[in-house]
């Protein structure tokens, strides 16, 4: 995820790093290259005169940028979505160490709450990986126990077994039946969090909305050149060329945050989020922090 300071509004004009224009690029040089064919000949084509004017492209244009408007909304409600699950992964991973730091039958400074922190730990990396689709082994084997990384290694939804790991470990703290239930609390509220990023991740917004939308920008930009051609002359292609950049990027755009999971620019930071919850439940239990890496200008995540 691309995280800047404030920029000059000037200097957000040349903005290339976290931008979806890389991406789109290409498609807009086609475009300017049709464009400038258009006008080259008159709008004709094989002799024949494409007989469109703006005043259509306009009313359609206006139902299109709504059109746009509503699947962005829908793309970035996952996005937000996703934040406030992950948002809640830090707190309720918090309220568990707390709870094994005070309130289990273990001493605060003993190799079984260190354990239990461990898991918590591993918990929010693997979870990362799982919904990234990516190997968790590495960061696994460097908080948990060679016996348990093993284990884990064949399986499939890795945190559903570590939270299974904590759920004994509350059991062997040996408190008391409602200092339990109060463990249980919190490690159903980490069910939830999971179950909720497996949907996201699992549910994409339906594919024939996304082709509809897809065809209809295409076709709209392309046509546009003809459209403008009489009333425009040679500044044809620099004002489609311009126009197509809107739409195009907001559907780029849309396309991009729908996962938020990704390793894309603007996606959910993942990675610094997890180093966050490693962070901070290393400090509640008085352990060595991890190295942290701060870049000055962004941070790709």
């Amino acid at each position: 995820m691309i995280i800047r300071n404030n920029e000059n509004w000037f200097r957000m004009l040349f903005v290339w790093q976290g931008s979806v224009l890389p991406k789109v690029l290409p498609r807009l040089l086609l475009l300017l290259v049709l464009s400038i064919g258009v006008v080259y000949f008159k709008g004709k084509l094989f002799h024949y005169k494409i007989p469109l004017n703006p005043a259509p492209f306009t009313l359609f244009g206006i139902a299109l940028a709504l059109f746009l408007g509503f699947r962005n909304n829908a793309s970035y409600e996952r996005f937000w979505e996703a934040r406030k699950l992950w948002g809640a992964l830090l707190n309720d991973t918090r309220s568990l160490a707390r709870q094994a730091l005070t309130i289990s039958g273990y001493s605060p400074e003993s190799e079984e709450v260190a354990t239990f922190i461990n898991y918590l730990i591993a918990f929010t990396y693997a979870l990362k990986h799982q919904l990234r689709h990516t190997d968790a082994n590495k960061d696994l084997q460097q908080r948990l126990s060679p016996e348990l990384a093993d284990q884990l290694k064949t399986t499939i939804y890795k945190p559903i077994i570590l939270m299974r790991e904590m759920s004994a470990w509350v059991q062997r703290a040996g408190t008391h039946a409602i200092l339990r239930a109060s463990f249980d609390q919190n490690l159903d509220k980490l069910s939830d969090i999971v179950g909720g990023c497996e949907r996201i991740a699992s549910t994409p917004i339906p594919y024939t909305y996304r082709v509809l939308l897809h065809r209809t920008v295409y076709i709209y930009c392309f046509l546009l050149p003809f459209g403008f051609v009489d009333s425009l002359g040679w500044l044809t292609p620099l004002i489609v060329t311009f126009i197509a950049y809107t739409f195009v990027a907001l559907e780029a755009i849309a396309e991009e945050i729908e996962d938020p999971f990704g390793m894309e620019s603007n996606d959910l930071a993942l990675n610094t989020m997890s180093l966050m919850i490693e962070t901070t439940l290393l400090e509640m239990a008085g352990k060595p922090l991890p190295k942290q890496t701060k870049i000055k200008d962004y941070t790709l995540d």
